[in-house]
């Protein structure tokens, strides 16, 4: 052992064996793995979870949103609590709290049970991942290591929504949907167990927590989550829905004004002064809002229309997983080279090619004909995009405000991906309504009785008639996905500059400033 290795250890909170960054890294990932996969494991189970419980369909949406809500609410006020508290003592505490809550989930027997689970595995993962990126950080020195630390990251953040559809499908058919829950416990524990033993306390900052201001984004955000959510389901001119976006309004100015006048900000609203961190902060929100709404009606689409089980259509997300590996991969090697801006214009323009080729399919389209080739495309600009957008958030941040920085970028993606599939929901829901308009006379008119009976129960359209109405939905859905993906190109060709120390700092050497 090394003289350095034994002075870290003769430190307050270091790891108990160090030296061991690669299994570091696993503890992080993990971390990371496990909460974005809840965000999508459960909807692959939601058939089976209503039919267990009895929720009606419109109840059965709260399943996903109670842990959305919370989730992107407090994201913040996690990134905050690792600031002040130390970041390893706040990750175990948030690994801990949604292991908890998943064994509380899946031990169910009321709807209200599984929606308070749910809600308090979001309070635990908005605690757990904003530490988790921000523990790569005081892990590993700034330059190529921390640039493939970040990669790995960011690859398993891009990928867990796929691999939970595949985890879904397979703890479904195979055991029962609690397993979806269930399978967090002894994960969770596992990472809870081995990161007091492979990673190292930061340093905790003194200061008071900005409650004012937890309070105000936490709710502000929640409300803008839920107006969209709820703007999906009853329209627009619903009375709930216009008064939650009107409190989030007046919460989040509320916000502002507080961090402007606070002596210790929960978001120190001078990070926003650097452009490439503001654009980057954007390019997030827009893809995460593309990305939400083209995981969620792709499987629709190959379970609904192509008939594909639970399993085989998360089989059908492996290839997008792929994708993004590659992509990351390729991003992470020579960003230090060619900077942030190639790569998120590049990266932004092919997941507006694959979302525009998606506004293309139709109820005859086949997996491999209509669906894998833009959904490869997709995979492999969100790849580009995820390490350049984690590495550029970060890069140059204080020690001190690294919490506050990468639970921005966290709140972010999770936000922005719960805007847009709402958004996209209901121009779906709009389109589709007016497809089954179109459609009901050629029903009425060449279905069975069967058909009809059942139609009258269920008013649902059988196929081939529902298949039009679904893929006409869909297709007019990818319309503002593609839309939002354009709003990222523009941010990164307008906004984002490269300059000669950003180069330098990301290679982790020093140099003058060219620009």
């Amino acid at each position: 052992m090394t003289t350095s290795q034994l002075l870290q250890e003769q430190k307050p909170g270091a790891a108990r064996r160090v030296g061991h960054p690669g299994i570091a890294l696993t503890v992080i990932a993990a971390c990371q793995l496990m909460v974005v996969l809840d965000a999508t494991i459960v909807n692959i189970a939601l058939p089976h979870i209503q039919d267990a419980l009895a929720f009606s369909t419109t109840d059965l949406t709260w399943v996903v949103s109670a842990y959305t809500l919370t989730f992107g609410g407090l994201l913040l006020l996690g990134a905050r609590a690792g600031d002040i508290l130390g970041r390893r003592r706040v990750f175990m505490a948030g690994i801990l709290l949604f292991t908890f809550a998943s064994l509380l989930g899946g031990l169910s027997q009321e709807p209200w049970q599984l929606l308070a689970a749910r809600a308090l595995q979001g309070v635990g993962g908005a605690i757990a991942s904003p530490t988790s990126l921000a523990l790569i950080t005081t892990t590993f020195p700034e330059g190529p290591e921390r640039n493939r630390a970040f990669g790995v990251f960011a690859a398993v953040s891009a990928g867990g929504g796929a691999i939970g559809l595949l985890a879904g499908g397979m703890l479904t058919d195979w055991l029962d949907w609690r397993w979806v829950l269930f399978v967090n416990v002894p994960i969770g524990l596992l990472i809870a167990f081995l990161a007091p033993v492979y990673i190292s306390e930061s340093e905790r900052h003194p200061g008071r927590f900005d409650i004012a201001g937890a309070l105000t984004s936490t709710t502000g955000m929640a409300a803008l989550v839920y107006g969209f959510i709820r703007a999906s389901e009853d329209g627009w001119r619903d009375g709930l829905t216009l008064g939650s976006f009107g409190a989030a309004v007046v919460l989040l100015v509320a916000f502002v004004l507080i961090e402007l006048r606070a002596r210790e900000p929960i978001t120190p609203l001078r990070m926003f002064a650097d452009r490439n961190r503001s654009g980057t902060y954007v390019i997030m929100l827009s893809l995460a809002a593309a990305m939400f709404g083209m995981f969620f009606y792709i499987v629709l689409f190959v379970q609904n229309v192509l008939g594909y089980s639970a399993i085989k259509a998360g089989l059908a997300f492996l290839p997008v997983t792929f994708a993004i590996a590659v992509g990351a991969g390729l991003s992470q090697r020579f960003l230090p080279t060619l900077g942030p801006k190639p790569f998120m214009m590049t990266g932004s323009a092919l997941v507006v090619t694959g979302l525009v080729w998606q506004t293309f399919i139709t109820p005859d389209s086949s997996y491999l004909g209509g669906v894998l080739g833009p959904m490869l495309v997709f995979g492999f600009g969100m790849g580009l995009n995820f390490v350049t957008a984690t590495v550029t958030a970060v890069s140059g941040v204080a020690q001190h405000e690294a919490g506050a920085a990468s639970g921005l970028l966290n709140a972010m993606q999770q936000v922005g991906g719960s805007l847009g599939l709402s958004i996209l929901t209901t121009v779906f829901g709009s389109a589709s309504t007016d497809e089954a308009k179109k459609q009901l006379p050629k029903f009425l008119a060449g279905g069975t009785p069967e058909q009809q009976a059942q139609f009258a129960k269920t008013h649902q359209l059988p196929a081939p008639w529902g298949h039009e109405v679904l893929a006409h939905g869909i297709s007019a859905a990818f319309v503002p996905a593609a839309a939002m993906a354009g709003l990222a190109f523009l941010t990164a060709w307008l906004v984002i500059r490269v300059r000669k120390s950003d180069l330098d700092a990301l290679a982790g050497t020093s140099g003058p400033a060219i620009g």
